[in-house]
């Protein structure tokens, strides 16, 4: 375990000691899918003098954590918080019964809106999980070294928790009250609306205090639920839940299972923790005691034992059949220490084996084998200290809540000051002998995992090593290219994506990373472009139009070189769009010029490089040369959507050239003198536009990280300067240079430092909150990058102002 980071709140040294005491609390912390964290904290964040005493929520990415965001405030206490599996909806839970869900607006990470709130009144929410939607991809262990993502990955027949019409998972959630109720929430579709229906039940037969609880998810869509009162000499019970939806009313099942007690002697008074081992499997239970001289920790596992029958019960007839089988609790390992048990988290998946995190009132947090309880890790809180806080004796500061990251390579604990931490989890041997260290097989197939799913990945490239990068990629690459062609298309653009992620983590990958992103929305356009492409009579009705431009382009022995001949061959109507449509293109259309000047005028330098370059991708130049016929059929209708060019001769024709040049390269895998020549003259007969604006960076997944001494210490509401990073891509000679803000998903320039602008998490990049488009093409491709950033990463509004504050 290794400690990476860690925030803290502004401390204000004129504060009285005594009134410290007003920022501590039971705070708690949940990763989301996405790697989004929220926490609860008892005061604002930049409240340094206790003013705004009472609870709070906040979410921040785990990449910018300086950067976090309030959700709401509350005068009651904030007891349970939760995601759902995709991460994008937060359940909030108090101690008067109310529960409220909560989402972003238009997908912007600060800000926020309520989409309902439910009502349980007199009950104290302990714990809530949210309705499985029945999708379920696990990794084969025996095939994890397979090639395929289909033998490795495999969907897993898990039922969604509750159906609506047609089979449809219903969104909602599940509580569960200190009183022994469980309530149920659902979230009825209706004209475009969503109507919240709400229930509840007893628990048990009878109600019983609660003071621990747990759910997991059941693979035939039910719940399952251990609690305890708290009391070790009563049993820790185990329920089955079932929801169900009918004629817009919900209906609960509550079934008992089996018991056990905690082999626990008199020294244990309290249970404080109740936890399944995994999520989403409800074979093993793991709970904590607390007494006057320690803690004690035990795994239980569920069993399907045979139980014999006496012979007065057992048929007259000799029968062979199958002996009487029953299901038990068996108590598997326990684990003793001399501290209190304050937190544990356990795994969300289950990647075998797993493991179980537990920290300690002394500040100490435990890394454990799931099967034996053996400890294999450890860290302490005091490694996180600064100068000042050693001064201070900071000893009344403990972890109060911790959480897993979906992979399970980074955990976050939060303190009772809701201060955070993150470590980076080591994965564990397959004999569950201990951590064996992030390696390039175990690294790439989290990677993987990730493409598969569509999990976030920022979990898994916080923990991969510098030395590690290229190898990773190297294998990630040609695991990709021996799936079946129509796996590659399906995760084509995720691929780009991920890949390009991993090349910006170091300074000598940042043009391949420009490259991969480049190549990303070349496909983008291209898909966007031919989208727009309708046969105007079915002249065949097998090939579409872009189909026959394929053709076209390649069907001849020597390839083509001049774009008016390639015109001859192709159908003008099926290339027909209209002029509104065209002209709203325009900035997207420049953007494909400038690509292929771009690229022709860096030819000449990289002709001795090695590894990925956009220009040596023949197929993207083909793509490229594509697009360049498309964009002078549609220059024939309306010229005033043609890529703009400032010529130093005026009856040079640009995009003629640009294509005979593209398609020369084409022939030949090897550029020869001649087309290298012509390519240094390029930029002497046509100015190059600036295409890879280098874009500066705060953010924990960038080079910046490898120089860091880590742990490293940062504060709320402060950007680090220490994490800067300016990439830095050669200029193409004689091209021009700017430090213009340009919106990496329209194309446009948006002045020198615009005021108020959505601004990516993950790599920095910048686009108009507002769009302005009115045509149904613009609006499209608008809403193409409306949910993430073309890296993946959540957007985020970034208003400049001259106090530089972040907290909104």
């Amino acid at each position: 375990m290794d400690l990476t980071y860690a925030i803290y709140r502004k401390h204000n040294s004129k504060l009285l000691p005594d009134f410290d005491c007003l920022h501590e609390g039971k705070t708690l912390c949940v990763v989301s899918s996405q790697n989004i964290i929220a926490f609860t904290t008892r005061t604002e964040l930049d409240d340094t003098t206790a003013k705004t005493w009472g609870s709070h929520v906040y979410v921040a990415d785990l990449n910018t954590p300086w950067h976090s965001h309030k959700v709401l405030s509350s005068v009651s206490v904030i007891t349970s918080i939760e995601w759902d599996l995709s991460g994008h909806k937060l359940l909030v839970a108090d101690s008067f019964g109310n529960v409220a869900l909560w989402t972003f607006k238009d997908y912007i990470l600060n800000d926020w809106t309520c989409i309902g709130t439910a009502s349980f009144p007199g009950e104290l929410i302990i714990s809530a999980a949210f309705f499985h939607n029945g999708k379920k991809i696990s990794l084969v262990a025996e095939k994890k070294d397979s090639v395929l993502y289909s033998e490795k990955f495999v969907h897993v027949r898990f039922a969604p928790s509750v159906r609506h019409f047609g089979n449809r998972a219903l969104e909602g959630c599940l509580v569960i009250s200190t009183t022994g109720m469980v309530g149920a929430i659902a979230a009825i579709p209706r004209e475009g609306t969503s109507a919240l229906l709400t229930t509840s039940e007893s628990l048990g037969s009878i109600r019983h205090r609660i003071t621990a609880a747990d759910i997991c998810y059941g693979k035939n869509g039910h719940f399952l639920v251990a609690v305890s009162s708290g009391d070790v000499r009563m049993p820790v019970q185990c329920y089955r839940v079932s929801v169900t939806q009918s004629s817009d009313k919900l209906q609960i099942t509550s079934q008992a299972l089996p018991s056990f007690f905690l082999q626990a002697d008199q020294h244990y008074k309290e249970v404080t923790e109740v936890k399944f081992v995994v999520k989403e499997d409800a074979d093993s239970l793991v709970v904590a005691a607390n007494g006057d001289n320690g803690s004690l920790i035990e795994v239980w596992e569920l069993l399907e034992k045979p139980v014999p029958v006496h012979k007065l019960f057992q048929p007259k007839v000799v029968v062979v059949s199958e002996p009487y089988r029953t299901v038990l609790w068996q108590h598997q390992a326990y684990h003793r220490s001399t501290s209190a048990v304050t937190s544990i988290t356990t795994c969300k998946v289950a990647p075998p084996p797993s493991h179980i995190i537990v920290s300690f009132a002394d500040g100490t947090i435990h890394c454990l084998l799931r099967d034996s309880l053996k400890q294999f890790a450890s860290t302490s809180l005091s490694m996180a200290w600064r100068e000042e806080d050693v001064k201070r004796h900071r000893l009344n500061v403990t972890i109060s809540s911790m959480d897993l990251t979906r992979l399970g390579s980074a955990l976050v604990a939060a303190d009772n000051k809701g201060q955070i931490y993150l470590y980076r989890i080591h994965p564990i041997s397959e004999q569950g002998t201990g951590g064996i260290g992030m390696n390039v097989s175990v690294a790439t197939t989290l990677l993987e995992y990730c493409l598969v799913t569509g999990l976030d990945w920022w979990d898994a490239l916080v923990s991969i090593r510098a030395n590690m990068l290229d190898a990773v990629c190297d294998r990630l690459t040609d695991n990709f290219n021996k799936q079946p062609m129509a796996v590659q298309q399906y995760h084509y653009v995720t691929y780009l994506a991920l890949k390009g992620a991993l090349y910006r983590l170091t300074p000598a990958g940042q043009q391949r990373a420009a490259d991969l992103t480049a190549l990303l929305m070349l496909h983008s356009v291209s898909t966007a472009f031919k989208s727009l492409l309708r046969p105007s009579d079915l002249v065949s009705h097998d090939k579409g139009p872009a189909e026959s431009l394929q053709a076209v382009m390649g069907e001849s022995a020597a390839i083509p070189t001049d774009v008016d001949k390639v015109l001859l061959h192709l159908e003008a109507k099926e290339f027909t769009v209209e002029p509104s449509t065209l002209q709203s293109l325009h900035q997207l259309i420049q953007w494909v010029a400038d690509l292929a000047l771009n690229l022709l005028a860096r030819l000449p330098e990289q002709r001795k490089t090695t590894g990925y370059e956009l220009v040596r991708d023949y197929k993207a130049v083909n793509t490229l040369r594509e697009l360049l016929v498309i964009i002078r059929i549609w220059g024939l209708l309306r010229s005033s959507c043609l890529p703009v060019f400032v010529r130093s001769v005026d009856n040079l024709d640009v995009l003629a050239l640009l294509f005979k040049l593209l398609s020369r390269l084409v022939q030949s895998p090897e550029p020869d003198d001649n087309l290298i020549d012509e390519c240094c003259l390029l930029p002497s007969q046509v100015m190059i536009p600036p295409l890879n604006i280098s874009t500066s960076i705060i953010a924990i997944t960038s080079p910046a990280l490898f120089y860091q001494t880590l742990p490293i210490h940062l504060e709320y509401g402060v950007e680090p300067d220490n994490l800067l990073f300016v990439p830095e891509i050669t200029p193409i000679e004689g091209a021009i240079t700017t430090d213009q803000t340009v919106d990496t998903i329209r194309h446009i320039f948006l002045g020198h430092q615009p005021l108020v602008v959505k601004q990516c998490c993950r790599c920095g990049g910048k686009a108009q909150l507002q769009s302005c488009m009115r045509t149904a093409a613009m609006r499209a491709w608008d809403q193409r990058w409306a949910r993430a950033c073309r890296c993946g990463g959540h957007w985020r509004v970034h208003k400049v102002s001259s106090s530089h504050s972040y907290f909104k």
